[in-house]
């Protein structure tokens, strides 16, 4: 079964690269954990290969490294956000996430608030653009965050961040020009899919998801 999580950060710890594997500490505030138990890094789910102390070694492949910031973040020793898989019996609190990386974002700007800090960022493979929308769901560096406002594209968005995820996640060491990891919400996947189904072949369509199209198929 696929490990999932909710992209609500337990802690913040610290990934270091160690001869084709990772060594990922800062776990202790979750429990002991297991061989083969799933851990969010910063929004990439890795698998415990190995116990050490307060953490855990993980094999990940070049892949992996290079598509997200885990490379270049165990290579000095960063910060990352952890979360452990989700079991059936937790509250979902934030929302449901794979661990499986889109594509990284780069952050445009960060603004501090009276009650909250803006982070706005922008996809940069923009084909992911078309999974976000105002008030959707999105994972950034594992963090289940809720879009404010997005651009009709959705390849430029802003969240709206309160102090209590700024202060105990990653967020507060971002920077202007810094890379994130964005997951998109599994939902809007699902609902994509079926949308382009032909029930009768089983293959997949491109319906014009215009007012008369949706009136056809029961949307009033």
């Amino acid at each position: 079964m696929q490990a999932m999580f909710t992209g609500l950060v337990l802690s913040v710890g610290r990934i270091e690269r160690r001869a084709g594997a990772v060594i990922v500490t800062g776990c202790d505030p979750f429990g002991p954990l297991a061989l083969g138990d799933s851990v969010a890094v910063d929004g990439v789910c890795l698998t415990v290969a190995e116990q050490v102390a307060d953490g855990f070694r993980a094999d990940v492949s070049e892949e992996t490294l290079h598509r997200t910031t885990l490379g270049r973040k165990a290579d000095r020793g960063g910060a990352v956000n952890l979360e452990p898989a989700l079991r059936l019996s937790d509250r979902l609190g934030g929302h449901l996430v794979s661990g499986h990386v889109d594509a990284p974002g780069e952050v445009l700007r960060l603004e501090e608030l009276p009650h909250s800090w803006n982070l706005e960022l922008r996809w940069l493979e923009p084909r992911f653009g078309r999974y976000v929308c105002e008030k959707a769901s999105i994972a950034v560096d594992g963090i289940s965050l809720t879009v404010a406002i997005c651009s009709d594209e959705g390849v430029d968005f802003s969240l709206a961040v309160i102090p209590h995820t700024w202060s105990s996640t990653t967020l507060k060491g971002l920077a202007v020009g810094d890379r994130v990891n964005l997951e998109a919400d599994q939902l809007a996947r699902y609902a994509e899919r079926l949308l382009r189904a032909d029930p009768d072949n089983g293959q997949s369509s491109k319906p014009d998801l215009s007012a008369s199209w949706l009136a056809a198929h029961g949307w009033s």
